[in-house]
């Protein structure tokens, strides 16, 4: 069990005041509607949802860069969206937020993703997914690679990866490569398909069912995650391994070869969802504002969980993580 206290995290707060964090991933627009339902319909053996009010809310890597401005670190926000209401509405939707969307290519030949959900009394009825997830074009890569190299003084980078064609090897590797060149740390939350094109970084956070994916293989035990864990720091030369096993907590991987375990403290799990984005963005602010890799897998490990007892995607707060400790 690894320690911190709340003094050392108000240093570490102030020490990554005012920095700028690049994200680079899958955009998303995640719109609900919220109703009731007291009838059913006489078309089909259907709800009929009375809706009473629309959200809109920035998901994917957006989710992030908004974890990000909670956190009080200037973000600039690197993906791809279409040419369309949604695409306006989701820029719109940044600069309320505080994140520079300058970072974002506009795509005449995609629409902008949406994930659409509906609620009747309180309980989601349906789910409807407006994407495209071909690979990036060459010259949306080349416009996210000359953003981040004409931005200055960025103190990291952020890799959100959903496997929706924002994240091309190509983009990787340059990024990677100018991020090498330049001492810029790069985080990284994975999925399937680019896994193993994140050489080289200072962290990788991926989940169970991810590493799963990746090796091809089911992790039952404890010396099942150990293993998986030192042959992923070997394959992909990673500094640290950050391994998020949900209700057991996390698996910190270290170069070193050192292996650490931090639990989850008891609570009502509400809603898991974001949690992945806050425990990256929140672990990565805590890196440049000075904190060690154990330090920062504590405090990260300890935001995710505050977002699982709150209902619906939210950020997480300087508060919330000091009066957590």
């Amino acid at each position: 069990m690894i320690t911190i206290y709340k003094e050392r995290i108000k240093e570490i707060i102030d020490n990554y005041k005012d920095k700028t964090i690049a994200v680079i991933g899958d955009v998303m627009l995640d719109r609900y509607f919220w109703g009731t339902v007291s009838r059913v319909s006489p078309e089909a053996p259907v709800p009929v949802v009375d809706v009473e009010r629309e959200l809109y809310h920035m998901g994917g890597a957006a989710n992030v860069a908004a974890n990000l401005n909670s956190l009080g670190i200037k973000s600039i926000l690197c993906g791809i969206t279409g040419n369309d209401e949604y695409g306006r509405i989701f820029k719109d939707l940044a600069n309320e937020n505080n994140i520079d969307p300058k970072g974002l290519f506009i795509d005449n030949n995609r629409p902008t993703t949406v994930k659409t959900r509906i609620f009747g009394n309180n309980q989601q009825i349906v789910r409807l997914d407006i994407e495209k997830t071909s690979e990036i074009p060459d010259e949306g890569e080349k416009y996210i690679l000359r953003t981040i190299q004409e931005t200055k003084e960025i103190s990291a980078i952020i890799f959100c990866d959903y496997n929706k064609g924002a994240l091309s090897d190509i983009l990787i590797r340059e990024v990677i490569n100018y991020s090498k060149n330049n001492k810029i740390p790069v985080f990284v939350d994975p999925k399937f398909e680019n896994f193993f094109t994140y050489q080289n970084v200072t962290m990788l956070k991926p989940n169970k069912k991810e590493v799963e994916g990746a090796l091809n293989r089911t992790l039952r035990t404890e010396n099942d995650i150990i293993d998986a864990g030192k042959e992923l720091l070997e394959k992909l030369h990673c500094k640290n391994l950050l391994l998020t096993l949900g209700a057991n907590g996390m698996k910190l991987f270290e170069s070193n070869g050192e292996i650490s375990s931090i639990q989850t403290k008891a609570r009502h799990v509400s809603d898991v969802s974001g949690a992945g984005d806050t425990a990256i963005a929140t672990y990565a602010t805590s890196i440049i504002g000075g904190a060690d890799v154990k330090e920062a897998t504590t405090i990260a490990n300890a935001a995710s969980g505050i977002v699982c007892e709150r209902p619906g995607i939210v950020s997480i707060t300087k508060q919330d993580i000091l009066g957590s400790f």
